[in-house]
């Protein structure tokens, strides 16, 4: 059996059926892709108004909140979303195969551990201005980061509660009612700042963030409870309440490798944000680098959406035991992630002059960030189709084979580059971010080489396996025989070597 169907059922379809299958599958894309891009880029648009409003109250301002809010990413945050990436490969598996019940398992099980996890983040987060003082950071900023950070906390509750929401809602294609309430956050946040920084400052800008996630949660919570009781059929599937030990077992070992993929990538760029701080004219540098990444955040909603969208589609696929088609969405959108990383950098050269004066009128933090969109505009061109091969592994429910990537990508490459770059030999943040470039295609070609050797049609029997393995043999065996033992059925169904 071949190691990877994809390449072998297109040719085998014709010049026309490919061409067919690719309109098809472009077309189921663009209607889960344009909804999650619109509601990711509202989501990171927030943090650009964010970014700006610290900028207006001066450069100690934006350094102590950048700095806090990469701490907050660093620690809570990025933790916080990679241990909900389980729910991707589960929920989209468990819709794939229409097994409703382990979709209501999942969201219960991810909204309790999150909201678990939250709490040494908490303690964490108070404790902030000493461990950044330890790790050598200016005193000034480090109180600045402190006081940011404990006006967000909140926002640890909220993001516990929103993140799972999120994921069981758009792993069943469910997109609009996300969008819409993204939207009506993002009308709330500019207003919201306008009015809390004149009366807080630095702690009202802080507590908008959290204001406007919870307009989200309270949206979309009524939303999942009003469409699903007027489902009964589908509500009395059941699954809110009997959680049982081999229920948790199965969602941490698929968390687990979750969080540290995306903990891994997240924390190499926060890092970057800890390490420009030690470089010369600190709080200049600092600024350039929150300006710089505020636009990758916004190009990044599109490559989160991308990504996404490769879970959901490869894992709905697997869910409903088509292989074939899997493969297809996925080489697909490995396309679409090429082609839209070219147009990304090319919209980034465009922009880089007009960029920075948007968020300061430093002169020398304008031109620090025009020269190092260009390294940016670089890094855009490997980090789209990167981030689509992460949705891909992790819809096959293997985040593993991203974990491995990422660990050697940004560790063993960017870091050790980057400051050699950096502090070595002078190059500053340019240095930094050329190391980032570095690793992040080396990550990619690992993960490619990956994607290539997958077995389509055995994932999609894993994945039978995935979605029925999580009901105990209990409940099956006290159906009297009445229904079929889904274990062994889909086992005598894996093709065998």
């Amino acid at each position: 059996m071949s190691s990877s169907l994809a390449p072998q059922n297109i040719t085998e379809k014709g010049p026309t059926g490919v061409l067919q299958m690719i309109l098809t599958e472009l077309k189921v894309q663009r209607g889960i892709t344009i909804p999650l891009i619109a509601i990711n880029f509202t989501w990171f648009a927030k943090l650009a108004i964010t970014t700006a409003f610290l900028g207006r109250l001066g450069e100690l301002s934006l350094a102590g909140g950048t700095l806090g809010l990469t701490f907050g990413n660093v620690t809570g945050f990025s933790i916080l979303n990679g241990l909900c990436g389980a729910m991707e490969p589960i929920c989209g598996q468990a819709f794939g195969s229409k097994n409703f019940r382990l979709l209501h398992k999942t969201l219960v099980m991810a909204t309790c551990l999150l909201l678990v996890i939250s709490v040494p983040i908490a303690l964490l987060w108070l404790n902030v201005d000493k461990i950044l003082i330890g790790l050598g950071q200016q005193e000034d900023i480090a109180i600045v980061a402190k006081t940011y950070l404990f006006y967000l906390l909140p926002n640890l509750v909220i993001t516990s509660l929103l993140c799972p929401l999120k994921a069981y809602l758009s792993t069943q294609n469910i997109t609009i009612p996300i969008m819409l309430s993204s939207a009506l956050a993002m009308a709330f946040h500019f207003p919201l700042n306008v009015l809390l920084s004149k009366a807080r400052g630095l702690e009202g800008i802080s507590m908008a963030v959290w204001i406007s996630d919870f307009v989200v949660v309270l949206f979309l919570a009524l939303y999942v409870l009003i469409s699903e009781r007027r489902k009964p059929a589908i509500w009395s599937e059941g699954g809110w309440c009997d959680l049982g030990l081999g229920d948790w077992v199965n969602l941490l070992k698929l968390s687990g490798p979750c969080c540290l993929s995306t903990c891994l990538e997240w924390w190499c760029y926060e890092v970057l944000v800890l390490l420009t701080g030690r470089l010369p004219n600190a709080k200049q540098t600092v600024g350039v680098l929150a300006i710089v990444l505020n636009f990758d955040y916004l190009l990044f909603s599109v490559m989160l959406s991308l990504s996404t969208c490769a879970s959901i589609r490869v894992s709905n696929e697997l869910g409903a035991n088509h292989g074939g088609p899997a493969s297809q969405a996925a080489y697909v959108l490995l396309g679409v992630s090429m082609v839209s990383g070219f147009l990304g950098a090319l919209t980034m050269i465009s922009i880089r002059g007009v960029w920075g004066k948007l968020f300061s009128h430093n002169s020398g933090i304008i031109r620090g960030v025009k020269k190092m969109m260009l390294i940016m505009a670089l890094l855009e061109v490997v980090n789209f189709p990167l981030a689509a091969c992460g949705g891909i592994v992790r819809g096959t429910a293997r985040p593993w084979l991203s974990t491995g990537a990422n660990f050697f990508g940004f560790y063993i490459l960017t870091l050790p580059i980057g400051i050699l770059l950096a502090f070595r030999f002078d190059l500053g943040l340019g240095g930094l971010l050329t190391g980032v470039v570095v690793g992040a295609a080396a990550c990619f070609l690992v993960l490619l080489v990956f994607i290539s050797r997958i077995g389509w049609d055995k994932e999609a029997a894993k994945a039978q396996l995935l979605t029925s393995h999580l009901d105990t043999a209990a409940e099956i065996d006290c159906s009297n025989n009445s229904a079929p033992n889904k274990k062994t059925d889909v086992l005598e169904q894996i093709p065998r070597n």
